[in-house]
């Protein structure tokens, strides 16, 4: 019975430390292929904006991108948007230094991924 109580609250405990939905400034993130053709939860600049910058308006060149979480804040819905920074230092499409994101709903529609 000892053994079968500790191997729950072992496994509990182990669930809870991996269960971490919470961001915080400095954790990595990657960035992923869209299910549709756009980011619904990640603000990257539009096709039109991107075309006036002269960049082709494909988003290809931000698939797997590593970025890190710059700020976090909570609006009064609810919801936790995170300010990103790519890794490396570089800038998206060659103008833009930060993006915003809504970090549960990008997580949930798999925009973005935690790395480990």
């Amino acid at each position: 019975m000892k053994n079968l109580l500790f191997t729950v609250l072992f496994f509990g405990f182990c669930f809870l430390a991996s269960a971490q939905t919470t961001p915080q400034v400095g954790d990595e993130l990657r960035i992923k292929t869209p299910t549709s053709q756009t980011y619904n939860y990640v603000k990257f600049p539009r096709p039109n904006f991107l075309i006036k910058h002269g960049v082709v308006t494909r988003y290809k060149s931000v698939y797997g991108n590593s970025v890190v979480i710059d700020e976090v804040w909570t609006n009064a819905n609810g919801n936790t948007y995170v300010m990103l920074k790519k890794k490396d230092g570089s800038k998206f499409f060659g103008y833009v230094t930060t993006v915003k994101a809504n970090y549960t709903k990008a997580i949930a529609a798999n925009e973005m991924a935690m790395l480990n």
